[in-house]
């Protein structure tokens, strides 16, 4: 991008010397105003996905990520006193699942062994807000399922831990989850209760994400992936910490858990995800009658986190459906000669991705 950035602040230059123009009379040709706007259009172009970078850096790794986390539970607490959106407890037999709506847009869940009256929480957020459920349900907090480092999935650590004293942290090692006392290992096993996740590290949103697979079949009911920023309904995750070929490889564990497995995302993106995947196949009748279902859900404020199954998001997700011809064919993409078919679809995910972080929804 510097190339082109150079060669049109030059040209710029050069013409409005050749004609003794100073930086006002340059601003006054509409020749010179078109170079200009192109050298400026170009500089931002080459500011942007740096200063992101820097701002990305700043939120994951210094105290003013955590201190920008504050304030957004501050300002959510006073936005939405009942959380973001109405959602409803899933219950397998002796196990039950309740959504709460924490943030502007995020999803705890605590998950309940009924039987014993222990539980865990995944990516506890506001810990007053899962504070609240854990004693109105009158449950034992004996795990916190962390995913990733980003403070809007553990910010609610430390405060529970200091309430919950024989409460552990579990996430990876890699990706310095605030309070974790077990770091995990891929496919290593947390019980609580007759409560069985199964972790799987799903690098790309960041180095050292995990996602979890509650065992339901005891209980006759499907797997449960919570995914935390892997996989949304009809979304996947920013490319922080990760390349396209890691994302794809990760997503593609998802995919293998099984048609059935139930989705249970970290954040309530639905309706923008949904839409902008309509804007990339504009035929899909999965995809239309999903939009649907998830404008009535979010015009009436409830949740759409589950109902939602990998064997559905297969049918409208762009990010797990890279190899359908369908959608190469929408981004302009062809396969290269020799060209290994998991780059292709690493390439195919890299514009989706592209797209998706400059589209804004409305």
């Amino acid at each position: 991008m510097a190339g082109p950035l150079c060669r049109a602040a030059l040209r710029a230059a050069a013409t409005a010397g050749a004609c003794g123009l100073g930086a006002v009379s340059l601003l006054l040709c509409p020749a010179l105003r078109r170079l200009a706007r192109r050298a400026a259009a170009a500089l931002m172009a080459l500011a942007g996905p740096l200063l992101f970078r820097v701002g990305y850096s700043l939120y994951a790794r210094t105290r003013l990520g955590y201190l920008f986390y504050k304030r957004q539970v501050k300002k959510a607490r006073e936005r939405y006193p009942h959380g973001h959106s109405v959602s409803q407890p899933v219950g397998f037999g002796a196990v039950k699942i309740l959504p709460i709506p924490v943030l502007s847009n995020n999803y705890s869940y605590l998950v309940i062994d009924t039987g014993s009256g222990r539980a865990a929480v995944v990516d506890p957020s506001d810990p007053l807000a899962v504070q609240a459920v854990i004693e109105e349900e009158g449950v034992l907090l004996e795990a916190i399922l962390c995913t990733h480092k980003h403070w809007d999935h553990s910010g609610g650590n430390a405060a529970l831990r200091q309430q919950h004293g024989s409460c552990k942290v579990y996430g990876s090692a890699r990706d310095a989850v605030p309070e974790l006392t077990n770091p995990l290992t891929d496919k290593e096993w947390v019980s609580v209760g007759c409560l069985r996740f199964e972790a799987l590290v799903t690098p790309g949103h960041t180095v050292g994400h995990v996602a979890y697979v509650l065992d339901v079949a005891p209980f006759g009911g499907p797997p449960c992936l919570f995914a935390g920023d892997l996989l949304f309904l009809a979304g996947c995750g920013r490319l922080f910490e990760g390349s396209p070929e890691t994302m794809l490889a990760s997503l593609d564990v998802a995919v293998g858990l099984g048609e059935d497995t139930l989705l249970w995302p970290g954040h309530e993106y639905a309706l923008e995800c949904l839409t902008f995947a309509s804007l990339l196949e504009r035929d899909n009748p999965a995809l239309e009658r999903k939009l649907c279902w998830a404008t009535q859900q979010r015009q009436e404020k409830r949740s759409t986190q589950c109902p939602s199954t990998i064997g559905e998001e297969k049918s409208y997700n762009p990010f797990l459906r890279t190899h359908r011809r369908e959608l190469q064919e929408a981004l302009g993409l062809t396969r290269r000669s020799g060209e290994p078919c998991d780059a292709f679809r690493a390439r195919v995910l890299s514009e989706v991705r592209r797209r998706k972080d400059l589209y804004k929804g409305t």
